[in-house]
């Protein structure tokens, strides 16, 4: 199994040191209490008004909902996440339940929620890899979403592949070295 864990600066839990997105999963299914443990710990992050406004939609390969989220997919995310045994359509609610009005923080509280279910499922032995490339309107017209839910983002989740089964150009950015901005970089001051 490859790992690519991060060179730090200063030290970090090793949750987060070991956590990144890998391309390559083995088709392998995922166990449903682990999916419970992940999305236990995405129930318990932090939202604005404990608001809550994370939505997912879990599908599994070889079903519907499945096939309806990876037909939103880019055409370079497809090269790869067919293999994951399970997507995950990552959505909002688009209004505060307490009043109403439009949930201005949704997509950050849905951020916190989905970076809490990847350590955990780091954690339960498994790997997630977020998207943006997708088409949100279709996976709203797809699954009926009125104005209420909209979908954000993709997770494919799984156990680790063998990179050498992906297309030669994915295959590099597999087993490349991780690479991030030196705190200086993203910092806004000094401290």
């Amino acid at each position: 199994m490859m790992k690519k864990i991060a060179r730090l600066d200063y030290p970090i839990n090793h949750l987060s040191q070991n956590r990144w997105s890998p391309r390559a999963f083995d088709s392998k299914p995922v166990e449903k209490e682990k999916l419970r443990s992940i999305f236990e710990a995405a129930r318990w992050s932090a939202s604005a008004y404990n608001d809550q406004p994370w939505r997912f939609l879990v599908a599994f390969r070889g079903d519907e909902n499945y096939e309806k989220i990876f037909q939103t997919l880019v055409v370079f995310n497809k090269n790869w996440a067919a293999k994951a045994p399970v997507l995950i359509l990552n959505c909002y609610q688009t209004q505060f339940k307490h009043n109403g009005t439009t949930h201005t923080t949704a997509q950050y509280d849905l951020g916190q929620a989905v970076a809490n279910y990847s350590l955990e499922a780091l954690n339960q032995g498994l790997y997630v890899h977020q998207m943006t490339g997708f088409d949100a309107g279709l996976a709203n017209n797809l699954f009926g979403f009125g104005n209420q839910t909209n979908a954000f983002s993709v997770s494919a989740l799984g156990y680790l592949g063998n990179p050498t089964e992906l297309i030669e150009d994915l295959m590099k950015l597999e087993t490349s070295e991780r690479q991030r901005l030196s705190q200086n970089e993203f910092l806004l001051n000094e401290f």
